[in-house]
């Protein structure tokens, strides 16, 4: 392989870049980042360098340090140099030592992209990486998009030689009479990826010789899968997702005829820190009853009637909102406060800001949320109901005010237009013993 002419044509066939365009070269010192970085020099690119000290192994992360500094002399171009307290890091933020490191790595790469030391970030990942994740992905079961690896580029950072496999590198580098030096780390098996690199991939190139060649050819045809994948699923989605502020809604009738129901289901939620676990306790939604729900960490995809609602956990963020139990709740508009009490120990109050239901009609879940056409109520003193839009006509309100109106909704039924008036069927009455008081708060 004439590897500097692959990697041009690849360069020109992913479009990576732009004439022109100023290029931050990750180089720790192995092997690959001194080919790439050979290459980038060859090929006359106008290029940085920067490097990471993670302080990891001792002396030896100091000669690699050292290494780098006297290549970027060799070349004659900038190097920028980073030091890190890596296991401090990964202490505080209680993760691995592996993905602190990654994390601090493109963290400080992208903000030099900021500051305008450069446009693109390239790193030095080759085929052979791009297999190994192929495999890691399959095992971990990450779906279509972890089954076409690493792409060439994603947003700012480029992988300019994903065509070549390690073995062409030390071919060019040998050729070339390169220097590199070898992190200790990657003889180690403790890792998953020098595992697979190691045991794993050996043994399938005894059962199948081309089995490099073959994975490499998957992982395009993968990629070119993942695009009418995700075309598909654009369709989908387009047709269920009604956007209405920090909320999604999706049609519960629309979406259970939708197929295939899971995989459109997980699509639609992985967005919202669901995992794929979640994704049948999701689908059981469409058959539940309003006031049904399911967690993430950040966001609530709640059944209310006949829609299935993705709304933020953040209270100042939703829209809807599910009330369990008594206590305090605060909303767009001010806060409520539940409380239940004796009816003996209670005096009913005329201001409209508190709310006196007889507890013996009421049942948790209750939906806080905006009022909307077609709601109706029976307003107290009332048996026929009213559309809460002609309550709100004749309440003589202005269409800013209308904006701010909520309403408590318990099974299907408005218990309260919140600082207004209460549905007359939860009254309390002589026979009272036990009384639902809520109050709104507001600023």
């Amino acid at each position: 392989m004439d590897l500097l002419a692959s990697f041009k044509q690849f360069i020109q066939k992913e479009q990576l870049f732009l004439p022109g365009n100023k290029l931050l070269l990750a180089v720790s010192g192995g092997l690959d980042s001194v080919v790439l970085t050979d290459c980038c020099i060859a090929a006359c690119y106008d290029i940085v360098l920067a490097h990471c000290n993670f302080q990891l192994r001792g002396a030896e992360s100091d000669r690699d340090e050292q290494f780098v500094r006297k290549l970027a002399s060799k070349y004659n171009k900038t190097v920028l140099v980073r030091k890190f307290d890596t296991e401090a890091y990964a202490k505080e933020k209680k993760i691995s030592v592996q993905v602190a490191a990654r994390e601090l790595r493109y963290n400080w790469f992208f903000s030099l992209l900021d500051a305008h030391e450069a446009d693109l970030v390239f790193t030095a990942h080759h085929r052979d990486d791009n297999i190994e994740t192929l495999l890691m992905n399959f095992f971990k079961g990450t779906g279509i998009a972890g089954l076409r690896g690493i792409l060439p580029k994603q947003n700012k950072l480029v992988r300019p030689l994903l065509f070549a496999s390690r073995a062409d590198l030390q071919a060019y580098a040998e050729a070339r009479d390169l220097q590199w030096v070898e992190d200790s780390s990657n003889a180690s098996d403790k890792y998953a990826r020098n595992y697979l690199r190691h045991q794993l991939v050996p043994v399938l190139q005894e059962l199948y010789p081309q089995v490099s060649e073959n994975l490499a050819a998957n992982i395009q045809r993968f990629r070119d899968i993942e695009s009418l994948y995700h075309q598909a699923i654009s369709m989908h989605t387009k047709k269920l997702l009604e956007v209405k502020g920090n909320e999604v809604h999706i049609p519960v009738l629309k979406l259970a005829k939708a197929d295939p129901l899971n995989t459109i289901v997980y699509e639609i939620i992985k967005d919202y820190r669901f995992s794929p676990a979640q994704t049948n306790e999701v689908v059981g939604l469409l058959t539940s009853e309003t006031g049904k729900y399911v967690q993430s960490s950040s966001h609530r995809i709640l059944r209310n009637r006949k829609w299935l609602i993705i709304a933020p956990l953040a209270a100042e963020d939703a829209q809807h909102l599910l009330i369990e139990s008594t206590g305090t709740i605060n909303f767009k508009e001010g806060k409520i406060r539940l409380e239940e009490s004796a009816a003996a120990d209670f005096t009913l109050s005329a201001d409209p800001k508190i709310a006196a239901l007889d507890a013996k009609h009421i049942r948790f879940p209750f939906i806080l949320r905006p009022w909307k056409k077609g709601d109706y109520f029976y307003p107290l003193g009332m048996q026929k109901k009213k559309k809460v839009a002609r309550f709100l006509i004749d309440q003589k309100l202005s269409a800013t005010a209308k904006e701010k109106v909520w309403v408590l909704e318990m099974n299907k039924k408005i218990i309260w237009v919140v600082g207004m008036r209460i549905d007359d069927r939860f009254k309390v009455t002589n026979s009272t013993k036990s009384i639902l008081k809520i109050t709104l708060e507001t600023a």
